[in-house]
C-alpha cells in the first residue's frame, strides 16, 4: 500500500500545476484560440524522448490473449520525465516508469493481482544542443519493487541504453534500444537477461494532429527456444491540445503481436495522455 501512496501523492502533486478553465467568458474565448505553430512544436518535443521537457505521460496497455485462458492483462505505466541540465553543453534526462499492473491468473479462468511492478528507471546523458541526428546514452535500472511476486523478477537488474533519433521536416524517426541483466536479488528467482527494442516513427500533421507507429520489442533471454520474443506491429493517431493553457498529449496505438511466447497476448492496445510542462 505504501507505493499506491507514493503514486498518489505524485498524481496529486503533478495535477495541482494544471490550470483551471476560467469562468469569464473573454478568458474563455481566448484559451479556444490555439497557437497551431506552437502545438505542432510541441508534438516533436514530446516525440523526442531527450528532449527538454518536463512530462508526466500515463500510459495504458492493454493486452488482449494472455496465458492459456486467453485473459486480459493491463499494465498502466506511469512514467515522469525529468531532464537536468548539466552545464551549457549537456542534459541529463531521467525517465521513471511505475507499472500499475492488474495480472490474471495464469492457471485459472478466474482472479487477479493488482499491484505495483518493478520501477524501471533510465538516465540519458545527450548534448544541450543538438545537430541533426539527436542522441542519448545512459544506465537502465530495474529496481525490485514489486508488491506481489507474480508482479515482478524479484531481482536488481542494470544495464545500457541508448537512443538516436532524427527530425525532418514533419517526421520524427529513432530508435531506442536497452539490455538489462540481474546483479542482485532474490536468490530463489531465475536471472534477468531482458532486451528491449523501440522503434518510433511519428508524421505530424495540421493542428496538432499526427499518426504514430511505437511498438516495443522485447526478448527474455531466459527463456525457453521460441518463447523468447515479443515482436509487434502495429499504429495509431494522436493529438496536442490544451485544457486552459496546460498542453497535453493524447494518442492511442493498436499491435498485433507477429511474434510472441506461446501463452502471450495476441494483440495490445495502448492509450497515452501525456501532461507537459515547457520551460
Amino acid at each position: 500500500m505504501k507505493y499506491f501512496k507514493l503514486i498518489t501523492l505524485f498524481l496529486l502533486c503533478a495535477f495541482a500545476s494544471i490550470p483551471v478553465f476560467s469562468q469569464e467568458k473573454e478568458q474563455e474565448e481566448t484559451d479556444v484560440i490555439e497557437d497551431f505553430e506552437g502545438e505542432e512544436a510541441l508534438a516533436q518535443a514530446a516525440q523526442n524522448p531527450v528532449g527538454d521537457l518536463i512530462s508526466v505521460p500515463l500510459q495504458n496497455n492493454t493486452n488482449f490473449g494472455f496465458g492459456p485462458y486467453d485473459r486480459t492483462q493491463n499494465v498502466l505505466n506511469i512514467q515522469p520525465v525529468i531532464p537536468i541540465s548539466l552545464g551549457s553543453d549537456w542534459n541529463l534526462i531521467t525517465r521513471t516508469i511505475f507499472p500499475v499492473i492488474t495480472q490474471p491468473d495464469f492457471f485459472s479462468e478466474n482472479g487477479s493481482t493488482t499491484g505495483l511492478g518493478d520501477v524501471n528507471f533510465t538516465a540519458f546523458v545527450s548534448p544541450a544542443k543538438p545537430g541533426k541526428f539527436i542522441w542519448g546514452a545512459g544506465p537502465a535500472i530495474i529496481l525490485p519493487t514489486a508488491t506481489d511476486e507474480t508482479l515482478g523478477s524479484g531481482k536488481w537488474s542494470a544495464g545500457p541504453s541508448v537512443v538516436g533519433l532524427t527530425i525532418q521536416g514533419p517526421w520524427v524517426a529513432g530508435l531506442l534500444v536497452s539490455q538489462v541483466w540481474s546483479f542482485a536479488g532474490q536468490s530463489d528467482r531465475g536471472d534477468v537477461s531482458f532486451f528491449l527494442a523501440q522503434y518510433f516513427v511519428n508524421y505530424n500533421m495540421d493542428h496538432g494532429w499526427y499518426l504514430v507507429s511505437a511498438p516495443i520489442i522485447t526478448s527474455n533471454w531466459e527463456a525457453s527456444s521460441g518463447n523468447q520474443w515479443i515482436v509487434p506491429f502495429g499504429a495509431g493517431a494522436g493529438k496536442i491540445f490544451r485544457i486552459g493553457k496546460q498542453p497535453i498529449n493524447f494518442n492511442t496505438q493498436a499491435f498485433y503481436n507477429a511474434v510472441k511466447p506461446d501463452f502471450g497476448p495476441d494483440w495490445q492496445w495502448r492509450v497515452q495522455l501525456q501532461f507537459m510542462f515547457p520551460k
